[in-house]
This record gives structure tokens, sequence and C-alpha cells, in this order.
């Protein structure tokens, strides 16, 4: 599965649900929010960063965060109701389809239970990964809850 792969497979999952956003694959890495913001020109707050959590019963769980906004895994752990830790690069890949780096918020395998750090939308648009550490998409933050099924929540540490 190649790289373009992954991002035709977020338009296409953007395109089903009756968005219209467009996927762009860069040539600068998007892989950490700095790096994103830097390729897009935007602030690094306006990076949408797609985190994958492992409970501790071996369940997956995504947290859409602010760029700027590191995960309290206490918090978290309140909101699932067991333990939590960061996943690791085979776990996100086989529960999302994707690599770390690129991981969307949206076209994984199977839907995963979403946390939405409420600081996003407060912002006028942001940017998400889109299956690539080099492709993103431009959203308003505002769609980020319908497109994800996501709770949104107090999420930083």
């Amino acid at each position: 599965m190649g790289s373009s792969d992954s991002a035709h497979r977020v338009q296409q999952a953007l395109q089903a649900m009756g968005y219209t956003y467009s996927v762009v694959e860069l040539p600068a890495t998007t892989r950490t929010a700095r790096d994103a913001a830097r390729a897009v020109g935007c602030q690094v707050a306006q990076i949408a960063k797609s985190l994958v959590f492992k409970t501790a019963s071996g369940h997956p769980v995504l947290v859409v965060a602010s760029g700027i906004n590191r995960v309290d895994e206490t918090l978290l752990a309140k909101l699932v109701g067991e333990p939590v830790e960061k996943a690791d690069a085979d776990f996100v890949r086989r529960h999302t389809g994707y690599a770390i780096g690129g991981v969307p918020p949206v076209g994984h395998i199977n839907p995963l239970p979403t946390y939405i750090d409420e600081d996003l939308l407060s912002l006028g648009e942001i940017w998400a990964a889109a299956g690539t550490p080099n492709a993103v998409f431009r959203l308003d933050p505002a769609d980020l809850p319908r497109m994800t099924g996501g709770q949104v929540v107090t999420i930083k540490a």
C-alpha cells in the first residue's frame, strides 16, 4: 500500500460522508504538528493531531488534539473508564490502517471511540493528517464531532 493509496482512502472516506474537503499531498513532511504547521502555513494549534491510545483491556481509543496540547492520560483514563497508554506503531496500524504520523481522524479500518480536544473548536480552520506523513486536509473544526462521532472534551495536560 503506497502513500497515495492511504491518502486516497481518506479522500474516499470524506466523500462518502458527504464532505468536499480535499486531501493535499505535500513535498514536506507533516509527521509532527510543528512540521505540518510549517508545511501548510498555519499555527501549530491549528493542527489536529490524531493520537491512538491503548486501554488496559487492549482496545484502541482515538484522541484528536490541538497540535500545541499534550493529552492528559489521567483525564483520558477517567473518560474511558480504565488505564490507557500511548499505542505502539503495530497497534496503531492494525486498528486504523495507517502509520503513526499519518493517522487521520476518519477512514479507519473500524470506527474508534473518539475524544476531541475542545480547544480545536475555537479555531476558524484546522488541518488534519490524511493517511500519510505528507498528506493533510483543511477542515472546519465544527465538522470534527460529526465526522468522527467523537465527544468534545477537556483533555489537555
